[in-house]
């Protein structure tokens, strides 16, 4: 018996449909990848960014937040991080410099496939005996045309130190109330049930529901790595892990997959 008109048009309707849900689905879906790269050494205490590019570069992400990133500092061989891991993973790199080190600059970098729009980095508070501290902040521009706003940044370390209450608290005055879909991520140095990230859960959700482990690489005990994301309904998590190579750095890096709900 031969399809009829009307079964052929319903059929190459249905695939038509489908297809385009495919592809809205593609071009909403937004890899983010956070990872501190130990200012371009490795555990073994030698320099190879190709390490650390390797990392970036198996994990396929749209941006990513790099903490630990030197900016033509003497230790650092007098390399742009973010350029040089640029460069290696094709990605657009934007560094924000912290303070000025050794000869150069340390801060955050942003490593991304997708246009930016904009970009500002937000210096946070600290005390005079602690390291300056930032957020480097993008708007980029997806390939659905959608607008978010992407933020690394990595937070003081000081074990007993007030300033990631500080810090947080700015960070939530300055990007909470971004009218665009935004992610934030970053080392935060600070654990799941500690007071920064309880003040940071107020208006951010983690990915990572299920809190796993990222510090250090060659055998993780806590979880100091995260990636944040709001407004709650406008993001569905698809896929969180985290990848631990202990030569490339010793912070596991940390993989989101998100999909934008229009």
């Amino acid at each position: 018996m031969k399809p009829t008109k009307l079964v052929l048009l319903l059929t190459a309707l249905f695939a038509f449909n489908a297809l385009y849900a495919q592809d809205t689905d593609e071009a909403t879906t937004v890899r983010i990848l956070t990872f501190n790269i130990l200012h371009g050494a490795t555990t073994n205490g030698d320099f190879d960014l190709d390490k650390i590019a390797a990392v970036i570069h198996e994990t396929d992400p749209d941006l990513v937040a790099l903490q630990e990133v030197d900016f033509k500092t003497n230790r650092a061989r007098n390399y742009d991080l973010a350029t040089e891991l640029g460069w290696r993973t094709k990605m657009a790199p934007l560094f924000g410099i912290a303070m000025p080190f050794d000869g150069g600059g340390y801060g955050e970098g942003i490593l991304t496939k997708v246009p930016i729009l904009s970009s500002r980095n937000v210096a946070l508070p600290h005390s005079p005996n602690n390291e300056p501290r930032a957020a480097l902040q993008v708007l980029v521009q997806l390939e659905s045309g959608d607008t978010i706003s992407f933020i690394g940044t990595h937070l003081e370390h000081q074990e007993n130190s007030s300033d990631r209450i500080d810090q947080v608290k700015t960070i939530n005055q300055t990007f909470a109330s971004c009218q665009y879909p935004a992610i934030l991520a970053g080392d935060l140095n600070a654990t799941p049930e500690s007071e920064p990230i309880t003040m940071l859960k107020k208006y951010w959700t983690a990915s990572d529901k299920n809190e796993t482990l990222s510090f250090p690489s060659n055998a993780p005990r806590i979880k100091i790595d995260y990636i944040f994301f709001r407004p709650a309904e406008k993001w569905q998590v698809v896929e969180t892990k985290v990848i631990c190579d202990e030569i490339a750095s010793d912070h596991c890096a940390v993989l989101s997959v998100f999909r934008l709900v229009k």
